[in-house]
């Protein structure tokens, strides 16, 4: 179901808002990477972005276009993993916290 336009409108108004809110977009992009949820991760990430630093920004830190990095995010884009630590490490660096993994039991 696609989200829309006052939806994520909104989103993005908080997350420039509410730092604590921006983190945790983040951290549950970055979560649902990690459990195998990568289209949830790359919306997550995209909105984070579009509300935060931009794709001009994160471009230029990369050395990727903004193009190639929206395609990458995109619904049919398929980032590889070296792509997608370096934005993690970038906006980590950006928002100034630093996520760690930690072994947890299954439930």
């Amino acid at each position: 179901m696609a989200l829309t336009r006052d939806f994520k409108q909104t989103i993005q108004a908080r997350a420039r808002r509410d730092s604590a809110f921006r983190r945790e977009l983040l951290r549950e992009a970055v979560d649902s990477f990690l459990t195998g949820d990568v289209e949830t991760g790359k919306t997550v990430l995209r909105d984070y972005i579009h509300a935060t630093v931009g794709f001009g920004e994160l471009a230029a830190s990369t050395n990727h276009s903004p193009k190639s990095l929206m395609r990458m995010l995109g619904p049919s884009g398929n980032p590889q993993a070296r792509n997608l630590f370096e934005i993690v490490r970038y906006l980590q660096q950006k928002e100034k916290v630093r996520f760690q993994v930690r072994a947890a039991t299954a439930k």
